[in-house]
């Protein structure tokens, strides 16, 4: 049974999962569906057609499913914001709606979404995501499995960052950031600067595996090699893993360019 507190405002049409518990002065839309376990904080407003996995946490006085900001929005266009299970929203964090029909906004399973952070029209974030505070992630950015965005890192739209990629706080994300490595400002630009070796190992994954991408990373960036060339070395001279295959596709199928 959902525990609402008095002050809280729960429209007519809200589906609420068992075990929801909405906090006071919060308010849930009439298209919002929660799933068990759900709590609303305090003041956390979650409207619009949007969805929210089992055991999900919202903070105080984040906002979801709001109308996008994007300008090309229309008045009355039905679009999403779908948010997988276990993950949390902290405080004064935004999720807003997609902006053409039928266009989601999506974040994952088990992901962190800290204070302040920003998701725009059809952001898509995988699962096991951290956003630092403050990370501003414009429309269509992509964000694979386990990448991590360091604090007040701010994304230019249509943007990918790979999966078990690593990005320092701070930093200008304009060009796809490639799966596996570790990235940040050097010299007021974004740049690649090694595979993000920690992170890998704390995930399990092999040695070799681990060995094969400083491998790549070293033909890709450290032997002054154009990326044509790089990608043949690395396919013809580097044990062809699963990671360095999704690697080197990484590479030919990015739309906006690799840093």
């Amino acid at each position: 049974m959902a525990k609402i507190h008095p002050t809280a405002i729960v429209e007519d049409g809200a589906q609420l999962g068992a075990d929801v518990e909405i906090g006071p002065m919060a308010h849930v839309g009439p298209d919002v569906r929660l799933g068990d376990g759900v709590r609303v904080a305090q003041g956390a407003i979650v409207d619009g057609h949007t969805t929210i996995g089992a055991m999900c946490q919202i903070f105080p006085y984040a906002c979801i499913g709001m109308k996008t900001q994007d300008l090309k929005y229309k008045d009355g266009s039905v679009s999403y914001v779908e948010i997988g299970e276990r993950t949390v929203i902290r405080e004064f964090a935004t999720v807003h709606l997609g902006t053409a029909d039928g266009e989601k906004t999506v974040i994952g399973s088990d992901c962190l979404f800290m204070c302040y952070c920003h998701a725009a029209h059809g952001v898509i974030l995988g699962n096991h995501c951290i956003c630092s505070n403050s990370v501003q992630l414009a429309g269509d950015v992509h964000l694979e499995d386990y990448a991590i965005i360091g604090g007040c890192s701010a994304s230019h739209q249509f943007c990918t960052v790979g999966c078990h990629a690593m990005v320092g706080g701070m930093t200008k994300i304009r060009q796809d950031v490639p799966p596996y490595m570790l990235c940040d400002m050097v010299e007021g630009a974004m740049k690649v600067i090694g595979v993000n070796v920690v992170g890998l190992t704390r995930r399990g994954f092999k040695r070799e595996a681990i060995q094969a991408l400083k491998e790549a990373h070293r033909f890709l960036y450290r032997d002054g090699l154009n990326r044509t060339q790089a990608l043949e070395r690395v396919e013809n001279d580097v044990e062809q893993t699963e990671e360095v295959k999704r690697l080197v596709a990484f590479y030919r199928h990015s739309q906006r360019g690799v840093a």
